[in-house]
């Protein structure tokens, strides 16, 4: 298993509010520990997000989208999540989404879209598990790029990120009330 976490300093490039981040201490955001567990292909990670605001917007990781032809399956430990979606491509975003998913539920990470995982809690820890194809590949590029995802969540609500010319509107979806069994899906 491998231990690693994200700091403030890792993730100004993607935060709403970058002059907080020039300021802020350099604090842990949140902690992956990866490949808690294996099967087959398959790897289990887990990722614990601090319950704080990074200057106006809720704790967050800094997303990735995924190369190839990769799913992924995430499932709420603790607490709330919002999960955000978004697919770029061809140099502009087709789709964006968000889902909220409670303890137990889960949802799936579409083949080609970048996602980010978010604590919208101030005093509650967030705990998520996900399987994914351990030949997955991450790029974080345009998310670098871009600064972030095409909408930040705040304090005040959904904010759109400047950055993206344009952006379709945010839409919400449900999550899965319970992780499938079968996961041969999530392989590329």
């Amino acid at each position: 298993m491998e231990v690693s976490s994200r700091r403030v300093s890792d993730m100004k490039n993607v935060l709403c509010d970058r002059s907080w981040a020039k300021t802020a201490p350099n604090f842990e955001v949140y902690f992956m520990y990866r490949g808690v567990k294996k099967k087959e292909s398959l790897r289990y990670d887990i990722t614990v997000i601090s319950p704080r605001l990074l200057g106006k917007e809720f704790a967050k990781t800094k997303g990735h989208k995924h190369l190839g032809n990769y799913g992924e399956l995430y499932i709420t430990l603790k607490g709330e999540a919002i999960y955000l979606l978004q697919k770029y491509q061809n140099n502009k975003i087709e789709d964006v989404y968000a889902i909220k998913a409670g303890k137990g539920e889960a949802i799936i990470i579409p083949p080609k879209y970048g996602h980010f995982t978010i604590n919208p809690s101030p005093d509650k820890e967030l705990k998520v598990a996900n399987w994914s194809d351990e030949k997955s590949q991450h790029e974080y590029g345009v998310i670098d790029k871009k600064h972030g995802a095409c909408y930040y969540y705040t304090a005040e609500g959904w904010i759109k990120n400047k950055n993206y010319k344009k952006a379709p509107k945010l839409r919400f979806e449900k999550p899965l009330k319970s992780a499938p069994r079968d996961l041969s899906f999530l392989k590329g």
